[in-house]
């Protein structure tokens, strides 16, 4: 009876204590398979050359835009001076053939002006020495029948002589008429040659005007060819245009080398991306370093989370934004709180180098884990102690 006694208050006990820790724990997931994380930043120059100086040590903090490398700048110097000659002479070049476009045309302008205008002063010449050539056809016939009529009023008069001679010698005119008779013969054979020679002049005139004439044509056919060598004014603009276009492509050109050169320069200097420790420093002075070779890490103490790693059958009623509290080992089981940022998108073993295969027929129910971040509350860590890998206890309130 007394063991009965003894015995049923123990049983309450244990009971009530059963009770109050499913009453405590109830709302509530917790798991020891977490660690702590933050951003680690690898640096790596983006030239290569020879290290000059190395101005920081591992586990030194540096703050964003420090100098952490200095590569010998001098082969990059030389490259930005070389880059900054190649504009000058390229922009040169643009200058002088945008003028010469410029020039062209309106040099082209005015020859197709010029030459039109020289092919109408050329067909009115041709209309005036036409002219001239029908006025001096027009003489010359004139003249021709000039001579036609002093001929024979010439042969009138020979004839009247010789009639005049047979009548003197009868006594039946007098000797007056008979003198002027041949005065008057004389006269119509003067007469005969002026008009003859008025019938040279007038072949010389024409002859002049024909000359005039064909002067005319030919300066026709040069104002022509003057005016259709400048109607090709356009396509030799076009090219003239198209190589000023093509010069200030080079000069744009090499305005990017330049630039490409310049941020080579300022890539000779390399610097903190971020603020944090300074970790796994693998560069010395003097050594030779490529693009992309890694030189150190920076890891970002300013913002540490947790990614935890729950069973597939704690996530039920976990969500976004409940509320959490993480316990870690490396300072005493000190505990810092925060909320569940996410939650990953597929288990752990979905992203293992050899993810599970499960369609083979060799299967055996395993427990997935899916990573869960939860990030921590600000301003709890004031002196940077946690660091990425730490082991972690974090316990999120689903309730």
């Amino acid at each position: 009876m007394n063991r009965v006694r003894i015995l049923i208050p123990i049983a309450i006990v244990i009971v009530l204590g059963v009770v109050a820790w499913f009453w405590l724990t109830a709302g509530r997931e917790s798991t020891d398979d977490a660690q702590t994380e933050a951003h680690v930043v690898q640096i790596a120059p983006r030239i290569g050359g020879t290290v000059l100086k190395v101005l920081v040590n591992d586990n030194q903090t540096v703050e964003a835009g420090a100098t952490l490398v200095e590569i010998d700048p001098r082969d990059y110097q030389i490259a930005v001076e070389k880059a900054r000659a190649d504009v000058a002479d390229a922009e040169a070049s643009a200058k002088a053939a945008a003028a010469n476009a410029l020039v062209t045309a309106t040099g082209a302008t005015t020859g197709v002006m010029t030459a039109a205008g020289g092919v109408a002063q050329s067909r009115a010449a041709i209309e005036e020495a036409e002219r001239g050539v029908e006025g001096a056809r027009g003489q010359l016939e004139a003249a021709r029948s000039q001579v036609r009529q002093a001929e024979a009023n010439a042969t009138k008069a020979a004839k009247d002589v010789e009639r005049y001679k047979g009548l003197l010698a009868k006594d039946e005119v007098s000797q007056q008429q008979f003198d002027t008779a041949v005065a008057t013969a004389d006269a119509q054979h003067a007469a005969v040659d002026a008009a003859r020679g008025g019938v040279a002049a007038a072949e010389a005139g024409l002859r002049a005007a024909q000359s005039r004439l064909m002067q005319a044509h030919v300066g026709e056919e040069q104002a022509q060819a003057a005016l259709q060598s400048a109607q090709t004014a356009p396509q030799q603009i076009s090219a003239i245009r198209a190589r000023a276009a093509a010069a200030e492509a080079h000069a744009q050109q090499m305005r990017s080398q330049l630039a490409q050169a310049e941020l080579n320069l300022q890539y000779a200097t390399v610097k903190a991306p971020v603020a944090g420790l300074v970790s796994r420093k693998s560069v010395e002075p003097g050594q030779i370093v490529q693009a992309g070779q890694p030189l150190m890490a920076i890891v970002a103490l300013h913002e540490v989370w947790v990614v935890a790693n729950f069973k597939e059958t704690q996530l039920q009623n976990m969500r976004p934004g409940q509320r959490a509290t993480v316990k870690v080992d490396a300072i005493g089981g000190k505990e810092f709180t925060g909320k569940v940022d996410s939650i990953a998108g597929a288990t752990g073993a979905r992203f293992s180098l050899l993810p599970p295969e499960n369609a083979t027929g060799n299967f055996v129910k395993v427990v997935q884990r899916v990573p869960v971040k939860i990030v921590l509350d600000p301003n709890q860590d004031p002196e940077g102690l946690l660091r990425p890998g730490l082991s972690a206890e974090p316990t999120v309130f689903t309730r």
